[in-house]
């Protein structure tokens, strides 16, 4: 695929950066940016949406073998010389190589030019089209087409027709909800978006609210049109303008497209009308129809559907106003299924165990669970047929139904170039996992996926990227930050079985005769990767998710691998053989003896992760100036360099705060910082600025309470575009509180087993309070969780957390009660309490019992255990 043009790009531009000073070049440089333009040529022209899902695979091939080609030229180079070579490597290989590789991708962009221009010239040929009939157009373009594999592309044009019975089951809400918007008394046109993966029944919902007798009276007249990925406003017009049940009259089909909106317009005008636009994938086709449906402020209605919430958003801009429609619960998927089988018969009980179990595979996608209901009702209806269908129940909805898998496979299609590899890397995982988004925004990156532009950084625009495919419905929001924004994410079953699939089509995952990337989960698979060692030496990704499995005899193969997520097993040794893996962007590992010396020879490597504790780190570590992300669980460092200088690094858990560390321009060595813990025991007098850090949005603070060093923050300056703030085991002044109020952009603040003090006095001498002073405004607050505190006395009202959504008080036993003003906050959504006192879990009780009797407030919700 053209997306791999991106990864090779990455390459060339780190080792053609003017400031980079790792490689030498004898007489290749010149070559290499040669082959850079050229690739970035073809991947801005590859880019342009007027290409998406119409180059021919072959062409598709020959792209991606030439990329995969000239990567593995430059990168086996570049490790051979750095092991031979560590202290000066150069860059010297055979021209002829790079060469024909350079000719291949020369003939792939005069392919591409040659399919512009004949797509430009159809394009032309069918917009200009006019008089009885397009269909002889639509043939003639079909023809010429065929040469070029765009017959799917131009067949799609045509209107859908809805031929089948729907079941509608499990939406009873969904159809009240809507029929009420549709009916209501607001006078100007509004436009309701229905939204949600494909298969989850948009088009369903939407025809049954078309076909409801309560709305065909209601309305003067109504349209219905599919619009598809490709739209033809002409066929378009023709739709919404044909009777119900009626062929398009000769004066229509006359009509030219601009007469046909023109007649548009003045059928709608002055009439109550409600017209349906069904799967809307493009913004674009929005501004050309929109100006022909009139506002008569009469109560008229446009729905449309669409998987693109980003559509949705750019035509009503209030998320609010969109309906998200949701998969469907375990009972409701057993219904539809029984009824797509059983209709107005009973299943008889014997089946319905088996029944349940094939209902639950599918997910809660209703359109799996028609399709499987389909292949039900046509095999022997006998246990054994049913087990037998129940082993796979999705590889038999996938071959059973192909109109299924063109469905899903539609939304992997119209994606963008560059979110495709993101897309397909969550094959990669197992079933039903759920993953971090900074771990698979730190993945994309070492893979080359992701490019910056502009000012934007990497992971900025890595976060736009993950924003996308959860706007086109392909990644679902599995948990979320105490912020209420998204933390992790996962894939339905079934788009996980369409990633497998695609990627096995493209080679982008391991297949029988590629192993670019490789997952492994079982012991199987690692004899299988095994047994391919010269496949494996290609192999740019290893994730091991199995905590069972020897990865030993598969490290010495992996010579250019970029990514190596072992994480899920526990090693007692750091393995020797990765210090030779020079070409690492990515390394998890799960190691108790420590990082040894060594590292350094990763010079590539930009994350960095180890979540069991570790005897020992390598002072080395600070001389990898490619790093980015450094993150030890439950490791504290104690940094002795003197001259700390990582402009790159963003994440940095967990420093040992000294005075000679403060003293050698640590903080000022680390100036993009993000992510930062830091910890003091002994040096209570410190004075630590960090106002100069302007990126750093997370900051912890961990100290001993039986230390003076406790009492550091009082010495503790703050950067003003602070998010999350973590204090554990530090002593909280009434001085520090009121600093913290200053800060604009403070959305979370957790208080750990911190005493509060008031100046001039200590906890040991009166029972600690909190008394937020008249004034104190924690302005952006959304989240406070107060954990293992001594905290007796906490007042407090509305007017210091105004903004405030979820409190969570947790083994706090001392404390007499929450505030009773905390109630009235009018953001408050959630008050969680754990393992508290029978006093404080009354007052949660009478805020809520006040709340709903008072102002019928059922939407804030207490949580206790």
């Amino acid at each position: 695929m053209a997306y791999n043009l991106q990864s090779l790009l990455t390459i060339l531009q780190q080792i053609l950066d003017p400031q980079q000073t790792c490689w030498k070049f004898d007489h290749n440089k010149p070559q290499l940016q040669s082959l850079f333009e050229k690739v970035e040529s073809l991947l801005q022209i590859l880019e342009k949406p007027s290409l998406t899902n119409i180059l021919p695979s072959k062409l598709e091939s020959r792209i991606r073998d030439a990329s995969y080609k000239a990567e593995d030229i430059i990168e086996s180079h570049m490790v051979y010389q750095k092991l031979s070579n560590p202290q000066s490597p150069s860059l010297t290989f055979s021209t002829p190589d790079l060469q024909q590789v350079t000719e291949e991708l020369d003939l792939a962009m005069e392919q591409v030019q040659k399919l512009m221009e004949r797509k430009k010239t159809i394009s032309t040929s069918l917009s200009s089209s006019s008089g009885a009939s397009s269909s002889h157009d639509v043939q003639l373009a079909i023809q010429q087409l065929e040469s070029v594999n765009l017959v799917e592309v131009v067949e799609k044009k045509m209107p859908a027709l809805w031929t089948s019975k729907n079941n509608l089951v499990g939406v009873d809400a969904d159809m009240l909800q809507l029929k009420d918007r549709l009916t209501n008394m607001q006078t100007k046109l509004e436009i309701i978006p229905i939204t949600g993966m494909g298969g989850i029944g948009k088009s369903t919902l939407a025809r049954n609210l078309y076909d409801d007798r309560l709305i065909i009276s209601h309305f003067d007249y109504r349209g219905w049109a599919a619009i598809s990925q490709l739209p033809n406003m002409r066929d378009i017009l023709l739709s919404l303008l044909r009777r119900p049940d009626e062929k398009i009259d000769d004066e229509l089909n006359g009509c030219n497209e601009d007469e046909l909106k023109d007649i548009l317009y003045q059928r709608l005008f002055g009439r109550r009308y409600m017209i349906v636009l069904d799967d809307i994938w493009s913004p674009k086709f929005w501004d050309e129809i929109r100006m022909y449906l009139p506002n008569n402020n009469n109560r008229s209605r446009v729905v449309i559907t669409t998987r693109e919430a980003h559509v949705a958003q750019y035509i009503v801009n209030s998320k609010s106003l969109h309906h998200d429609m949701q998969l469907l619960n375990m009972s409701a998927s057993w219904d539809l299924l029984r009824q797509i089988v059983f209709g107005e018969e009973d299943c008889p009980l014997d089946f319905q165990w088996i029944g349940i179990k094939i209902a639950s595979e599918c997910g809660g996608l209703p359109l799996a669970i028609q399709v499987i209901g389909g292949l039900l009702s046509k095999v022997e209806r006998s246990i054994d047929a049913w087990k037998h269908l129940s082993t796979d129940v999705r590889a038999s909805i996938v071959e059973s139904e192909e109109r299924f898998s063109n469905i899903l496979s539609l939304s992997y299609n119209h994606l963008p170039i560059y979110l495709k590899p993101c897309f397909l890397y969550m094959g990669a995982f197992p079933e039903d996992s759920n993953i971090k988004g900074s771990r698979l925004m730190r993945l994309w990156i070492a893979e080359g996926f992701v490019k910056s532009i502009g000012d934007k950084s990497l992971e900025e625009e890595a976060k736009d990227y993950l924003k996308l495919l959860v706007e086109r419905n392909l990644l679902l929001v599995t948990q979320k930050k105490q912020n209420g924004k998204a933390l992790s994410y996962s894939v339905h079953d079934l788009l996980r079985d369409l990633c497998i699939r695609k990627a096995n089509e493209e080679k982008f995952l391991h297949v029988k005769n590629s192993m670019r990337r490789v997952s492994v989960e079982s012991s199987y698979d690692m004899e299988d990767v095994c047994a391919s060692p010269q496949l494996m030496s290609l192999a740019r990704s290893f994730i091991c998710t199995s905590d069972k499995i020897n990865v030993s005899p598969v490290l010495c193969m992996l010579r250019l691998v970029r990514i190596l997520d072992i994480m899920g097993m526990l090693l007692e040794e750091f393995p020797e053989e990765i210090l030779q893996l020079v070409n690492l962007r990515y390394l998890a590992i799960n190691c108790s003896s420590g990082l040894p010396d060594g590292m350094s020879r990763l010079h590539n490597l930009q994350t960095l992760i180890c979540p069991h504790f570790m005897r020992y780190v390598t002072s080395e570590l600070w001389e990898m100036y490619e790093l980015i992300h450094i993150k030890f669980a439950e490791f504290i460092m104690k940094i002795k360099k003197i001259k700390f200088d990582l402009k790159k690094l963003q994440t940095l858990y967990i420093v040992w705060i000294t005075p000679k560390l403060i003293s050698s321009g640590f903080f000022e060595g680390i100036p993009n910082i993000i992510k930062l813990g830091i910890y003091y025991e002994d040096s209570p007098n410190i004075e630590v600025d960090l106002s100069h850090l302007h990126k750093l949005e997370i900051l912890l603070c961990e100290s001993q309470l039986d230390k003076d060093g406790s009492r550091f923050l009082h010495k503790l300056r703050f950067p003003s575009n602070l998010r999350k703030l973590s204090l554990l085991g530090c002593v909280v002044f009434r001085s520090l509180l009121t600093t913290l109020c200053t800060l604009p952009n403070l959305e979370v603040l957790r208080i750990m087993d911190c005493p509060f003090e008031r100046e001039g006095e200590t906890a040991e001498e009166e029972e600690e309070e909190w008394e937020v002073t008249e004034g104190d405004q924690f302005r952006s607050r959304l989240f406070l969780l107060l954990q293992f505190l001594n905290l007796v006395r906490w007042k407090a009202n509305e007017t210091n957390f105004p903004k405030l959504r979820k409190l969570h008080v947790l083994n706090s036993n001392r404390l007499e009660e929450i505030p009773s003003a905390i109630g009235d906050i009018s953001t408050l959504q959630e008050i969680s309490i754990v393992e508290c006192g029978a006093s404080i879990v009354a007052s949660a009780q009478q805020i809520i019992k006040e709340q709903q009797e008072e102002y019928d407030n059922f939407d804030l919700k207490l949580y206790i255990r």
